[in-house]
């Protein structure tokens, strides 16, 4: 609770992660500290059903409820909607303030169809403060929880609306804006109690939540998945040190078409808000195209747009992903006219490139698992296509492995080629980012070969977008220190 109290404002304690046989005792003990305690408190015995982590029948419940007469002022009890009206329905004023409870409903499962007539039952409750909270399996199943804080923003009531997984993550950073009584944040990554849940330090610090109001500008970025990325870590730090009252939140997203219809488009969009920007990333770069009014050049060519920029009422997309790649290269490297220069991989990332190094006069040769089909485009830059299996990189001056290999996770030690194959090349250029030092790169130090982190093009092309979306330079060095940061954590 110490620790609780330097980053959050409100704590809830959860008993029912106490097994029952240390539950009176830990009891004893709270009410001892909490009477003669200054912190506004959260009393929670969550039923299993609606979460609950220990088992626990409904009499053991309403006997808990029932011993706890006389609250202090300060403390919020949170019962769910069955215990409400059993109460209510016993008339049992004398062992509960009304004033003092949370009406609380969880669905794990997804957004009830019938979410309005929940709310309708839970609001009809004597109740002060109505919570629910539902699964989100998709950032568009926040819609009906942006359109119930509208809803008891005009009935004025208090609640609080949660979409809960990482789908839901916009509803935990922009409910209290939008009038939500509170939002949750946990104590660290291991003592979450809900799917999804950022820390209460990453919500204050990464994104600054006491500072978002209506006027703020909402960016973002679309994927799936993406609560992996370092770009909330990266671009809520430049909006802070440029005092730019904005906000960049993660959005996963499974179909992108109807994302952009129904959050997106100014002329269609079904919720209220004053969303100004995106980056998009694997699998919708492509999908994105056929939603916008306007698309650049380059991003044309590259057949994807990693950044949509709302104008009025049009979106127009770009792409920073080649510029990204290429600054940063240039810079190591020096003039790239007429260097050897191998792509590994053959998706999104191995088209941005190969169109950057084509621009560049760079001599490209394009190594993919199935030549045939990284071909056609291939042909299009003036590239050579082969496979993987028999390639040898020596005479090569640049390699650039813009496969998932050797990303964070199950393929972390995975890498496309080993140091005997990259013998004789001057640099070796590596798109993933996390972790910082790939196996990729291990192999092309033990081949002797200068390197370069993907980071740097992820800070590159991030610079460009922040441009694009405000019109300013940003410092690029607080967002390196905030994605080194990110990664650290």
């Amino acid at each position: 609770m110490k620790r609780a109290t330097e980053v959050g404002d409100l704590i809830e304690l959860r008993l029912d992660h106490i097994e029952q046989n240390e539950r009176d005792a830990a009891l004893s003990l709270l009410l001892e500290h909490l009477n003669r305690a200054d912190d506004s408190i959260i009393l929670t015995l969550r039923s299993p059903n609606q979460g609950g982590r220990s088992s626990i029948d409904a009499q053991a419940r309403r006997s808990f409820w029932r011993s706890l007469a006389d609250l202090p002022t300060n403390w919020f009890a949170d019962l769910e909607l069955d215990l409400v009206n059993e109460f209510a329905r016993a008339n049992e004023t004398t062992a509960l303030d009304w004033r003092q409870v949370i009406c609380s409903h969880h669905d794990f499962n997804g957004v009830p169809a019938d979410l309005e007539k929940v709310y309708a039952r839970m609001s009809a409750t004597p109740a002060r403060i109505i919570k629910i909270a539902v699964q989100a399996n998709d950032a568009m199943d926040c819609i009906p929880i942006f359109h119930l804080l509208e809803r008891v923003q005009r009935e004025e009531r208090e609640m609080i609306a949660i979409a809960m997984g990482p789908a839901g993550i916009m509803s935990r950073v922009l409910g209290p804006s939008r009038g939500s009584f509170l939002t949750y944040g946990s104590l660290d990554d291991e003592s979450a109690t809900a799917p999804g849940q950022l820390t209460a330090r990453e919500m204050r610090e990464v994104y600054r939540i006491d500072r978002i109001d209506r006027e703020t500008k909402i960016f973002g970025i679309i994927g799936n998945p993406v609560s992996h990325s370092l770009s909330p870590h990266i671009h809520n730090a430049a909006f802070e040190a440029a005092k730019f009252n904005a906000v960049y939140i993660p959005f996963e997203v499974g179909d992108a078409n109807e994302f952009m219809r129904r959050m997106v488009q100014p002329r269609s969009r079904e919720i209220d808000w004053n969303l100004r920007g995106l980056s998009v990333t694997a699998p919708h770069k492509l999908t994105v195209m056929d939603r916008l009014d306007w698309i650049g050049p380059s991003a044309k060519e590259m057949q994807a747009v990693n950044t949509i920029v709302v104008r009025d009422d049009e979106l127009h997309g770009y792409n920073t992903d080649a510029i990204g790649f290429i600054s940063p290269l240039r810079g190591r490297f020096g003039s790239l006219k007429h260097a050897r220069c191998a792509i590994i991989g053959a998706g999104g990332a191995a088209r941005a490139a190969l169109w950057a190094l084509n621009s560049e006069g760079a001599q490209v040769t394009l190594f993919a698992r199935d030549p045939a089909l990284a071909e056609f485009f291939a042909r299009q830059f003036s590239a050579e296509c082969k496979s993987i299996a028999d390639a040898n990189f020596n005479g090569f001056d640049v390699v650039i492995n813009t496969t998932p290999l050797g990303t964070c996770g199950e393929r972390e030690n995975e890498t496309p080629v080993t140091a005997e194959k990259l013998r004789g090349v001057r640099l070796a250029y590596d798109l993933v980012y996390n972790p910082l030092e790939t196996r990729f790169l291990r192999e092309a130090r033990a081949a002797g070969c200068e390197t370069l982190s993907g980071l740097e093009m992820l800070i590159a092309q991030a610079v460009e977008q922040f441009k694009l979306w405000t019109g300013r330079e940003p410092d690029a060095e607080v967002m390196r220190a905030a994605a080194l940061r990110g990664l650290n954590e």
